[in-house]
């Protein structure tokens, strides 16, 4: 684990399975990202098809004016295509939300998984809801209420789980959770099914249907 630039790598189970992620809520900008893309491609050339976990505690994309210049949107965008290429050279992509998991970080380091866990007390939202209110000027009492009845508008790990993003949560025997998840098959996307039988997201499944259908 490196202090310096708060990226994780290693091995759980030696052998088994690949662990890359971030700790201390790091912000992926231009340097994290492509660290981190590398180090997928490492696991791609060096141990084929080995399961990846990805340890996500991320405050979202680095807002700097540096890394905005440079195009971060790009690297997070690299670093989501080289998920993607191990998923399609045999690698099963798991991530675990233990810390934080906001924005554009959480889509290009967790999202990409075939499923996504969490710990009860992980932190998860796109955005803050005073942040939203200030956007889209809705009063945040208003959000507020939106929240009480809708998980897409609501922040956290129930609202997620209900939305289908998070498969499971998981307790504290970490490693009876992962022994199971490392069984599964990758099996496609289950988020939208899992939304509409939870009751969070239920005219995506439709929506997507009527789009592959289409002529």
């Amino acid at each position: 684990m490196a202090s310096a630039d708060r990226q994780m790598i290693g091995d759980a189970t030696p052998g088994r399975v690949a662990i890359i992620g971030t700790r201390d809520g790091a912000a992926i900008g231009v340097d994290l990202a492509l660290a981190l893309a590398a180090e997928v491609l490492r696991v791609v050339e060096n141990h084929p098809q080995r399961p990846i976990l990805m340890l996500v505690d991320t405050q979202g994309q680095q807002l700097s004016r540096r890394d905005e210049l440079l195009g971060n949107a790009g690297y997070l965008a690299h670093l989501a295509h080289c998920f993607e290429l191990a998923r399609a050279r045999g690698h099963l992509l798991l991530s675990l939300v233990y810390g934080a998991a906001v924005s554009g970080g959480f889509l290009s380091l967790g999202m990409i998984a075939d499923r996504c866990y969490a710990l009860a007390d992980a932190q998860i939202r796109v955005m803050a809801l005073p942040a939203m209110a200030r956007i889209t000027r809705i009063a945040i009492d208003d959000l507020q209420a939106l929240c009480r009845t809708s998980a897409i508008f609501g922040p956290g790990v129930d609202n997620y789980q209900r939305l289908g993003a998070i498969e499971e949560v998981w307790d504290a025997d970490l490693a009876a959770h992962l022994a199971r998840a490392l069984q599964l098959p990758a099996g496609g996307d289950a988020r939208a099914r899992l939304g509409a039988a939870r009751g969070g997201r239920t005219h995506a499944g439709p929506v997507i249907a009527a789009m592959l259908s289409a002529p």
